[in-house]
């Protein structure tokens, strides 16, 4: 969290993360759309649409005094950019997971968590991170609790779970109030703020 106290601001920022496929675009782009920001989104693509680098957009919301500007990014899901990930995830304030629930790529969704705690390592716990398994509009999904079981998710005190359909827009907005709150939370409990002079 950045506070310049000068503009009156609070800037924070929250990174889409996710195995390829997953939805982390989708995602995204539904959360513009249900702030009527859908031509604020920035997105590098592929000629096939696929994620190069990231896609990008500001969210602001002001009271009398204070504005709180949120950036939001993906990470690219394609391994042949890699390098680009952890470039993304420098400074961030929290994770918002997207998942496959397609049960034929489980794996990928385990790999793509593991490498998620190999950038952030003894600091993941104090890291929020909300996991949304998405495309719940697919007829065959794995157990959601057999992924949770796999991470060992009761250890964490940190991570929250929401169902996601991007497609269909559902859960979207409540997976972004989610890691909003946790964020805003554990600064309000730390009070570990920067100032801008």
């Amino acid at each position: 969290m950045i506070v310049d106290y000068l503009a009156k601001t609070l800037s924070i920022k929250i990174v889409y993360f996710g195995p390829a496929m997953s939805g982390k675009t989708t995602s995204i782009k539904s959360l513009f759309s249900q702030f009527g920001k859908e031509e604020e989104l920035c997105s590098i693509e592929s000629t096939v649409e696929r994620t190069l680098f990231f896609d990008y957009g500001t969210v602001t919301f002001k009271n009398q005094e204070w504005k709180l500007k949120i950036h939001i990014y993906t990470t690219t899901g394609q391994d042949f950019y890699f390098v680009t990930r952890p470039i993304t995830l420098r400074a961030v304030d929290g994770v918002i997971f997207v998942i496959d629930s397609n049960e034929e790529v489980y794996e990928r969704n385990l790999i793509s968590w593991n490498e998620l705690i190999s950038y952030f390592e003894e600091s993941i716990d104090s890291l929020p991170i909300i996991i949304t398994f998405n495309k719940q509009d697919l007829e065959y999904k794995f157990n959601p609790v057999d992924f949770l079981k796999e991470i060992r998710y009761q250890k964490f005190m940190n991570i929250g779970t929401r169902y996601t359909s991007a497609l269909k827009g559902e859960g979207i907005l409540e997976s972004f109030e989610d890691i909003l709150r946790q964020i805003l939370k554990k600064y309000y409990n730390h009070k570990i703020v920067t100032a801008i002079n």
